[in-house]
């Protein structure tokens, strides 16, 4: 999607990845691990932008724990290794990160100011998050540490703390959200009262173009539009996009049991995730979709353009 974006605005971009594919742009192999001829892919680049990482979306055992760690901590390294040999290195570089390093708030919202690292905290008066939500947190904080943790005096840095982003790509969280809609399986989820940080892909895409060309902008910045909500609203705009008025809810316990079956976690759902884009608003940043509503209707209007089942 974002090479999409870029090259149609008249930029040259090249991808390193993994696995050969055939598109547009220029595709370069790496393998995340050790320096190679990609390197010099980066000299006299203007930008340098890192998504690498395994997807959340596992189960949490010591196998894709070493996993989701190595595949964000060591590109991450590498990518410093590099950056420091190049005679012109990019003048910014965009890391991914995660607004799920917040804690669990349902209180109030979350800006790179105010916002407080997760950690320990209580879920509810009785109880504290789960030792697993933990983990993710330090995970988080060891990647940022690894981004930031090194000089790169001529390449400015963004941690791009992201919220889920919303496209109507197959395979997308919105696509699995959608289809739990579709079947009636879209009513609320866990207590609904856990909020979600959602950013519509082409704000996303903007929000990037707009740290690249805004030199002042640097250190973590959340990437999350301006209104989350509780999970029972979002589920709620969900099916009116839709047009499915009902949809039968999914307490805790049972989603729970559906992770396990999906192979993945509760903690996807059920923390609650409530962000504000306080330096990007700050910085003038105009939001396309701001709204929940607004942004479903047309992430389900492009679906069904694209003819998915």
């Amino acid at each position: 999607m974002l090479a999409d974006y870029f090259q149609e605005r008249g930029h040259e971009v090249t991808v390193l990845t993994r696995g050969p594919y055939t598109a547009s742009w220029q595709t370069v192999h790496w393998d995340g691990m050790r320096l190679g001829p990609w390197v010099e892919t980066l000299e006299g680049a203007d930008v340098c932008i890192n998504l690498s990482g395994r997807s959340v979306n596992c189960r949490a055992t010591a196998r894709h724990r070493r996993e989701l760690y190595e595949s964000r901590i060591g590109p991450t390294r590498l990518l410093h290794e590099a950056i420091g040999r190049l005679a012109s290195p990019p003048r910014v570089w965009l890391n991914a990160s995660t607004a799920t390093i917040y804690r669990h708030a349902t209180d109030r919202a979350m800006d790179e100011a105010t916002g407080e690292i997760g950690g320990g905290e209580k879920i509810s008066r009785w109880r504290r998050a789960p030792a697993k939500w933990d983990w993710t947190v330090s995970l988080v904080k060891d990647w940022e540490g690894a981004f930031f943790g090194a000089p790169t005096p001529r390449t400015r840095k963004v941690a791009m703390r992201t919220s889920l982003v919303m496209s109507p790509a197959p395979g997308s969280v919105f696509a699995v959200l959608s289809r739990l809609v579709r079947v009636g399986l879209g009513g609320t989820q866990g207590n609904g009262r856990q909020y979600v940080s959602w950013m519509h892909e082409a704000d996303f895409a903007r929000a990037l173009e707009f740290l690249i060309e805004h030199e002042e902008m640097e250190g973590p910045v959340n990437l999350a539009a301006p209104h989350p909500l509780p999970n029972r609203e979002f589920m709620g705009a969900l099916r009116e996009a839709w047009n499915m008025p009902n949809g039968l809810p999914a307490p805790a316990l049972v989603i729970a049991l559906g992770s396990f079956l999906m192979r993945t976690e509760p903690e996807l759902v059920l923390k609650s995730r409530r962000v504000a884009p306080g330096r990007l608003l700050e910085a003038g940043f105009e939001f396309e979709y701001p709204e929940w509503g607004g942004a479903a209707e047309d992430l389900v209007r492009k679906w069904r353009e694209r003819g998915d089942s």
